[in-house]
C-alpha cells in the first residue's frame, strides 16, 4: 500500500515511519509512506501556504496554489 502525506511539518510526521507497527510494515515491504513538504510547492520568497479567512474572523486558511 502506498500512502502520500502532504504537510507543512515533515519532521513531525517522519516519526510515524520510524516507530511501532507502521515501521514494521514498512520494513516488511507492506507499506510505503512518502512525505511531501507543502512549502516545496510554493512560488513566493517566504514559502507561505496559509492565508487569512475571507470575511475576517479567527484562524487561518490553506491557500489552494501549493496544492495545484
Amino acid at each position: 500500500m502506498n500512502i502520500g502525506i502532504l504537510t507543512i511539518f515533515p519532521d513531525f510526521v517522519k516519526v510515524i515511519k520510524e516507530y511501532g507497527v507502521i515501521s514494521q510494515a514498512i520494513k516488511n515491504g507492506l507499506l510505503d509512506i512518502q512525505i511531501f513538504n507543502l512549502r516545496d510547492f510554493t512560488n513566493d520568497k517566504h514559502r507561505v501556504v496559509d492565508d487569512y479567512p475571507y470575511g475576517g474572523g479567527p484562524g487561518m486558511v490553506m491557500k489552494p496554489e501549493p496544492f495545484f
